[in-house]
């Protein structure tokens, strides 16, 4: 059994110009002081462009990074990266697909979605006891609800070919919350060979924080918890909550608030 460690999902929007006040660079130090702050060991962002993503690095040393960008897989687009404390874990493999009909193609388009989306994933081993395990992260669609559908499926089939017997962990912004149809699928012990559960309903000590995960950089967007952790069952979770922490008076880091599982490999 594993040393208790942190698992963090954040979508920290991505370098909009028209976000005004709120742009990146207002509040890039208040992004990067929250996931110091929380500590976690590993981590899964969505939204950050590449020039995003250098600032991140640079903030936040301890890290080793993976992933590819959305739009060409090169450079170009938001990526949906995994960071992972490198003195806890080691890298075995890690690779991107695409959220479509044909995920082997970078920037390919999935059924009603606007806009290319991803899953990276990276296999890890600990190195104080050897386990080894699989955390994915991505970022559904926004606006295809045709996409978020099929995009669970494909994630539940990926899952499957990717991983034996080894504990997975999936983050993201799902863009859907509890009870929608994309949540119900990736939960559903039916879908697939592993049976996936969302943290917050196997958190020994219950959840913290509000149920949403969603801002408009000043206020909550009430009943709107779309950013999910999910375990297998060989993944046991002690806490699970929403990061709620402001960076200036009245002002949040991102239109998304951070969520936070505290987990274990059995």
């Amino acid at each position: 059994m594993t040393a208790w460690f942190r698992v963090m999902t954040y979508n920290v929007r991505y370098d909009n110009p028209d976000d005004g006040e709120h742009r990146w660079s207002n509040r890039r130090e208040g992004v990067a002081d929250t996931i110091r702050f929380r500590e976690p060991s590993l981590l899964g962002l969505q939204e950050p462009l590449e020039h995003q993503l250098s600032y991140l690095r640079e903030q936040l040393p301890g890290y080793e990074w993976a992933g590819d960008p959305r739009v060409d897989g090169d450079s170009e687009g938001e990526y949906s990266p995994v960071a992972f404390d490198g003195r806890r874990f080691d890298l075995v493999e890690t690779d991107t697909f695409w959220l479509s009909e044909t995920p082997e193609r970078a920037g390919s388009l999935g059924w009603d979605a606007r806009h290319p989306r991803i899953v990276t994933w990276v296999r890890l081993r600990d190195r104080e006891t050897g386990a080894v395990f699989v955390h994915a992260n991505t970022h559904f669609s926004h606006d295809g609800p045709q996409a978020r559908r099929h995009s669970a499926r494909l994630l539940r089939e990926r899952l499957d070919e990717l991983t034996d017997d080894e504990p997975v962990i999936v983050t993201g912004d799902f863009n859907c919350v509890a009870g929608e149809s994309p949540h119900e699928t990736i939960v559903d012990p039916d879908a697939g060979r592993r049976t996936l559960s969302n943290a917050i309903d196997r958190s020994e000590h219950g959840h913290y924080g509000p149920e949403t995960s969603v801002t408009d950089f000043e206020h909550l967007v009430p009943n709107r918890k779309i950013d999910h952790v999910f375990v297998t069952d060989d993944v046991e979770v002690r806490q699970h909550g929403v990061c709620t922490d402001l960076f200036a008076a009245e002002r949040y880091p991102s239109d998304h608030f951070p969520v936070l599982a505290q987990v274990r490999l059995e």
